[in-house]
């Protein structure tokens, strides 16, 4: 899934999609210019590759995540729901962030934030997180996957196998989690096995060190995390993608190129690859190409990996690339006064 940059496809995006095909396109705010622009950006997206729809994504969380502005809704930071504490609020706004997204095209959201903020000085999480407490977490989790899933918005929990306890932000270094077995267990996967119980369409997985399953690799590179845990263990049987491998965390160990094979080696369905070089781009997906042919990625694996992504198109994507034109059915959702009135409900909160 690839990022670019302006307010339209880029030549270089569409040679790439019809070179190897894509999984999807990465939304950020360099790609955002007004409601009716990303609208006819989504549309043009979702049809760029002949085999499946190509995802629309992009992370919008509220508060200082958020890819989309005004006119769109700007919604507080999900530590507001977690003070909040209350379901119904989280549910309303969950489906008010869904619906504005959905209106101009977006198909899949990088949130909820599942990370759960035991190191209230965590420079990559904060308030992004919506508690300290693993079990409100889960509850108000969990209410935001269904609520967003249910206006036809893929939700996507991150950052597995859990970002909360860093002390260094994974952007700009490697975080290293020196922490027991059972504390993952007992903390940071019970907001993952709630989301996955509601079958969040996606997982992502962060760029952290954790030395108690896997002490070479990040966990984004590390198959013992992403197959042996949040497939087999967790038994998630729907989207894993990586965090950003352009992201520091990964791409100061590693060039493009390598970090994309050894991703979907690990199990990933989808690799990130959002810094807008495409020449890069290309290389990795030249390489992900090789590693097919000499079988270092099997064919089974790469196989499982197209049917989930087939089934859950199915689902979110494809009604997008059917669609005509876009309308503009937008402007009566997005930024509208009932969101404004719950975004400032929530900022009691804040």
């Amino acid at each position: 899934m690839l990022g670019f940059d302006g307010f339209r496809v880029p030549p270089e995006l569409r040679s790439l999609a019809r070179e190897f095909d894509l999984g999807g396109i990465v939304l950020f705010k360099r790609n955002v210019e007004s409601p009716e622009q990303v609208a006819e950006l989504a549309f043009e997206s979702s049809r760029l590759c002949e085999s499946m729809p190509a995802w629309v994504a992009v992370d919008q969380e509220g508060g200082r995540v958020a890819r989309l502005r005004r006119p769109f809704t700007e919604w507080p930071a999900m530590a507001s729901l977690g003070r909040a504490g209350d379901e119904a609020l989280a549910a309303k706004f969950a489906r008010a962030m869904a619906r504005e997204l959905a209106s101009v095209g977006i198909t899949f959201d990088f949130a909820p934030v599942l990370d759960v903020l035991t190191n209230a000085a965590n420079p990559a999480i904060g308030d992004r997180a919506l508690a300290e407490d693993a079990g409100l977490v889960a509850r108000l989790g969990a209410v935001i996957v269904d609520a967003m899933q249910g206006e036809g918005l893929a939700a996507c929990g991150k950052h597995f196998p859990g970002h909360g306890d860093a002390s260094v932000d994974s952007h700009h270094d490697l975080p290293v989690l020196d922490l027991p077995p059972d504390r993952f267990e007992a903390v940071d996967w019970v907001p993952f096995r709630a989301a996955i119980a509601r079958s969040v369409a996606g997982v992502m997985v962060a760029h952290v060190l954790v030395p108690a399953f896997d002490d070479q690799e990040p966990a984004s590179l590390s198959r013992a995390i992403v197959t042996g845990l949040l497939r087999e263990r967790l038994g998630f049987d729907n989207l894993i993608l990586t965090d950003d491998l352009s992201m520091k965390g990964c791409s100061a160990r590693y060039a493009l190129p390598a970090a994309a094979v050894k991703a979907i080696a690990a199990g990933h369905d989808s690799a990130l690859l959002c810094e807008p070089h495409h020449d890069a781009q290309a290389a990795a997906l030249e390489a992900l190409v090789h590693a097919f042919e000499d079988g270092t990625l099997p064919f089974a694996q790469v196989e499982a990996s197209v049917a989930r992504h087939a089934r859950l198109k199915a689902r979110y994507a494809a009604a997008l690339a059917r669609a005509g034109r876009p309308s503009a059915a937008w402007r009566e959702v997005v930024g509208c006064e009932a969101h404004q009135a719950l975004s400032l409900e929530m900022r009691q909160y804040a």
